[in-house]
């Protein structure tokens, strides 16, 4: 006799994998500790299987576990797809979103891939730009919704995740050690200003060997081994790699990836937006 699996119980499974534990996933669910785990208690039961394991304060999917979570993602994606295009007559029009250059990928393109299978009638406008400019566009009222890298949370953003600022260079590239360091910097940089402060309070001559508005033009530079970059963790291109320095180099500030939307934003779409940019960059968090 064939069986149906309860949706409302894969969500829950998928929560507690994503979110690393069931204190964190009851709060995403907007559930208690103890519904949560009943409704995986439950599926367990039902299935006749472990899909669970505890250790200390961490839950960790059983081997079983790991296969059932690879097919929810897939059947909660089609589930919200197929309502997205069926009921959500009102999650239809055009959202304006504005995201720094340095960490459009790779997190954005899957989040929004992701949207837009669920809300086919929504159309987000991506604009790509420097932190400052997307604060202005935003208090404007030129975008819905901006992600920014900075170094503080102002009181009408929240804060996504955090990243250390870290050095890059070409794959087994050596300029990082020649003095003046040479470096590639962006015109409009948020972190500019904070690199080179780094750099003079170590006492370390550089000159900017490149300077470009263009991310691609910057990536070029280093990939060549002409100069070494910053970038947050995570955001390096495949052509970098990561400079192991042991110390010759100044340790740099950790950033924020800050979300600000309007208050009292009540579009559904816009809000739908925001809650797929605080889940994408929450799994991203995990899994580094």
């Amino acid at each position: 006799m064939k069986r149906n699996l309860d949706m409302t119980a894969l969500r829950a499974v998928l929560a507690v994998q994503d979110q690393g534990g069931v204190t964190r996933a009851a709060s995403v669910l907007n559930l208690t500790q103890s519904a949560v785990s009943m409704q995986i208690k439950r599926l367990e039961d039902s299935l006749g299987l472990a899909l669970f394991e505890r250790r200390g304060r961490a839950m960790l999917p059983t081997a079983a576990g790991e296969q059932l979570i690879s097919y929810a993602r897939r059947m909660l994606a089609l589930n919200d797809e197929l309502v997205g295009r069926l009921t959500d007559a009102d999650l239809s029009g055009e959202i304006r979103l504005a995201v720094p250059y340095d960490i459009v990928t790779p997190v954005i393109p899957p989040i929004l891939q992701a949207f837009q299978r669920a809300y086919p009638r929504m159309k987000v406008q991506l604009q790509a730009t420097h932190t400052q400019n997307a604060l202005q566009l935003f208090r404007e009222g030129g975008c819905d919704l901006i992600l920014t890298t900075e170094d503080i949370c102002p009181p009408e953003a929240e804060t996504l995740c955090e990243r250390d600022l870290v050095w890059i260079g070409a794959r087994g590239g050596t300029c990082w050690q020649e003095r003046p360091l040479r470096l590639a910097v962006g015109r409009y940089c948020a972190f500019r200003a904070g690199v080179i402060r780094a750099l003079d309070k170590a006492d370390i001559a550089w000159v900017a060997a490149v300077e470009s508005e263009s991310d691609r033009t910057l990536e070029a530079a280093v990939t060549c081994d002409m100069a070494v970059h910053t970038l947050l963790a995570g955001t390096e291109p495949d052509s970098t790699e990561r400079i192991e320095h042991g110390g010759a180099l100044p340790a740099l500030t950790r950033q924020k990836i800050n979300l600000y939307l309007h208050e009292n934003e009540t579009a559904p779409g816009i809000i739908a937006l925001a809650e797929a940019m605080r889940d994408g960059w929450a799994r991203r968090a995990l899994a580094a």
